[in-house]
């Protein structure tokens, strides 16, 4: 289960003995070969930093493809601050994820499910010892965060099911919003919190009845938890989430139908979401309890197209109004952390191709930017004097763990440096240039690894998912397994995308295929005209929006000699009550029977797939409740009764994400097999 037992880590001097130590780099026995389809199963996912209380180390987790088992495996690591020593602590076949530190320091826990059929919540004693299982829920343990104290942790956990008949029951469906990808057929099942009381390991409800309950925070007395709910009778018709706190104190919790004690107080009443969990970042108590910062979205009318902005909200009673911190940025933020005076608060900050870090007075004004430039920064962690572990990504080094020194990103992790000495990646290249109307448009070129400048390539077109998203400054391994096979990879950020402030985000609204697909033709005339890209070998291709707009590029422009189009949608009256976004759907295109023009519009690639004459694969997951395997099938039956060369990939098991290695690895194959049989026969 674990490797050697862990002595104090304070004392921590031969760490070399005592585990896997992060992958050595060796010195290069051949040139660098171009990336290629084995590697993309040799990056090294790393994530969740957690910087302990003496500021000695830096928790991590690393998911690795396990080959021999076909599926991912997660352990967790840690990385001494000065970078010289990493340590590998879990090694159980389930594996294990989401390490955090004890207050005192004497614990790191993590979530697994060895010894059991649900995750539960371990703890690994700094002291030494193996790992003791902390819960036995008869559900996943979600999500968890330690007290102040250290005694207590709150877990967030689903209502369990306890009934397991040899013959399933049938499906009752009487939700609004009844399919969610990954979580199946909805039902009456919630996500409650819980209690642990780390010392007896006894578990005690804080909160139940017919809403979810997400992203707790302690207060810093330890006498109030904030949480995430909709606690409305329609929840399921909007993302209206809103921000609560409820009484955590011994013996005093509950509330919210049935936890025993007082029920929780509502802290923000704006008609959009606060703190939406999709953003995956916790509401964060000011050191003197007095303030709580969180995000706040746009009106419910925006939907996802809406900015995320730094509030912070006064925890009493009758506290007052939030105030809007980045109201001017139009930018997205996430992840809120206070400084420990309570004078700042630094945060994620998304920009055009970029993520980074960012800070700005708890009171108001100038944003401080301290980690900028071309990288992406996906999570932080502060730990005592003012410490600050980041990880972080560019376009030629997938995602590591780093100090942060000043302004310089200091490496901690290393856990790819092993085989990216041994590839020659393609060079990641910022272009712009103007769509059809004028508009600017930004996104990169990836270049074959031995480019040669003055000769044209066959080049694929690559359009990302969302649609409010974007291409940006981080290591992209299929963007990186086309040029290493010799194409020139085209990528842009059309209108839609992220990045670029909620007008831009917005421009697509109820107006699918439109704007966003003349953005990207325009990268492709860019390309032509630049004397990089051969008119006669294009290409393109996407996943999930990627390929519903590859859907619209191919119905509006033949160019194309090959797509590939994975897990979209054509016919978008068929998308209605059988994927997840009926909400989004209602909003922003209006019903089917008021507004029927409107989704016959937006169909344009099904019902008038006589306009497509591009060879096009399409692949999906049979189990994905996103963007479902029927409208797959009906763009390759349309196709394929059209007499146009198509194919069907369907991956069993899978939902809108392909996790298997080996399916991943299959897809990738497939692409190049795909582009290699129209663009170089």
């Amino acid at each position: 289960m674990f490797e050697q037992l862990v002595p104090k880590l304070a004392a921590l001097a031969l760490v070399p003995a005592l585990g896997a130590q992060a992958p050595a780099v060796p010195a290069p026995a051949a040139p660098p070969r171009p990336f290629s389809l084995d590697d993309v199963l040799r990056v090294r996912d790393v994530r969740e930093p957690q910087i302990s209380p003496d500021g000695a180390w830096v928790a991590y987790t690393v998911s690795t493809p396990d080959t021999a088992e076909d599926r991912n495996k997660s352990a967790v690591w840690m990385a001494s601050w000065d970078g010289t020593h990493n340590v590998r602590l879990t090694t159980s076949k389930p594996g294990e994820n989401t390490p955090r530190w004890s207050p005192d320091g004497r614990w790191l826990a993590f979530l697994s499910s060895r010894e059991d059929e649900h995750t539960q919540l371990w703890l690994l004693d700094r002291l030494g010892g193996e790992g003791r299982k902390a819960t036995t829920l008869q559900s996943d343990v979600d999500d968890y965060v330690w007290a102040p104290d250290g005694k207590r942790i709150v877990l967030v956990a689903e209502d369990a099911d306890t009934a397991k008949p040899k013959t399933p029951p049938p499906i009752v469906i009487d939700r609004f919003q009844f399919k969610q990808d990954e979580g199946g057929y909805l039902g009456k099942q919630r996500r409650h919190l819980y209690v642990l009381d780390v010392e007896s390991g006894k578990t005690t409800t804080l909160t139940s009845g017919d809403y979810d309950e997400l992203l707790p925070a302690w207060s810093p007395d330890g006498k109030s938890l904030a949480f995430v709910s909709k606690r409305r009778p329609d929840f399921d018709r909007d993302s209206n989430w809103d921000l609560y706190v409820i009484d955590a104190a011994p013996g005093g919790g509950g509330g919210g139908g049935g936890g025993g004690g007082a029920a929780p107080r509502q802290l923000t009443t704006f008609e959009g979401p606060d703190n939406d969990p999709d953003t995956e970042s916790r509401p964060a108590w000011s050191p003197d309890g007095r303030s709580i910062a969180y995000l706040q979205g746009g009106p419910l009318k925006l939907i996802y197209y809406a900015v995320q902005k730094l509030a912070v909200v006064p925890a009493a009673e009758g506290g007052g109004a939030p105030r809007i911190l980045t109201a001017a940025l139009d930018r997205n933020v996430a992840s809120p952390v206070w400084s420990a005076d309570g004078s700042s608060i630094t945060f994620l900050l998304e920009d055009d191709r970029a993520v980074g870090l960012a800070r700005v007075p708890a009171t108001g004004g100038a944003i401080e930017r301290l980690v900028s430039g071309p990288r992406v920064v996906s999570a932080f962690a502060a730990g005592p004097n003012g410490k600050l572990a980041v990880l972080a990504s560019t376009p030629l080094v997938p995602t590591e763990v780093f100090a942060l020194d000043g302004t310089t990103l200091r490496p901690l992790s290393r856990q790819n440096d092993g085989w990216l000495s041994r590839v020659k990646l393609g060079s990641v290249e910022p272009i712009s240039f103007k769509s059809r109307d004028g508009t600017a448009v930004n996104g990169f070129a990836v270049k074959p690894p031995d480019f040669v400048s003055g000769k044209r390539y066959p080049t694929i077109l690559r359009i990302h998912g969302g649609p409010v998203s974007q291409y940006q400054a981080e290591f992209d391994f299929q963007l990186q397994t086309l040029a290493g096979h010799g194409y020139l990879v085209i990528v842009a950020n059309p209108r839609g995308s992220s990045g670029r402030g909620e007008r831009f985000s917005a421009a697509i609204f109820a107006d699918w295929g439109n704007k966003d697909a003349q953005d990207v033709l325009a990268a492709v005339d860019y390309a032509v005209a630049q004397g990089l890209a051969d008119t006669a070998r294009l290409g393109v291709g996407g996943w999930s929006y990627g390929g519903i707009l590859t859907n619209y590029v191919i119905a509006q422009d033949r160019r194309f000699k090959a797509a590939v189009s994975g897990a979209s949608i054509a016919n978008i009256l068929a998308g209605y009550g059988t994927d997840q976004y009926v909400r989004e759907y209602e909003v922003e295109l209006g019903v089917p029977w008021k507004a029927v023009d409107t989704w016959v519009r937006l169909s344009l690639p099904f019902l008038h797939a006589d306009r497509i004459s591009t060879p096009t694969l399409f692949l999906c997951g049979d189990k994905d409740f996103n963007v479902p395997l029927l409208n797959s099938e009906q763009m390759y039956q349309a196709l394929r009764s059209l007499g146009v060369e198509t194919q069907l990939v369907i991956y069993p098991g899978q939902h809108h994400a392909i996790n298997k290695p080996s399916y991943r690895r299959d897809r990738l194959a497939r692409y190049l097999a795909w582009y290699d049989k129209y663009l170089r026969p």
